[in-house]
């Protein structure tokens, strides 16, 4: 993800939203919202070893569980 914010966003968005290959950026839609957002913070990206005891990445890698659980019961509209 930091990548993705801080490398590659520019280009996508240069590019209308594809890849160097050419292809569509996957959760484009989410790219464009967290975009939207990181205008309005001060923000500091740094890279954080996943699964590694740093408690709040263990924090989100539970919400983020959490959230695959919740979305996975929902019927598709």
């Amino acid at each position: 993800m930091r990548k993705g914010i801080t490398e590659w966003l520019s280009g996508w968005k240069r590019n209308g939203w594809k890849t160097a290959a050419k292809q569509p950026v996957k959760n484009a839609d989410l790219w464009q919202a967290l975009d939207a957002e990181v205008g309005k913070h001060q923000i500091e990206w740094c890279w954080v070893k996943g699964h590694s005891g740093h408690a709040e990445n263990e924090i989100a890698d539970a919400l983020a569980n959490r959230g695959v659980e919740e979305f996975g019961k929902r019927k598709p509209s």
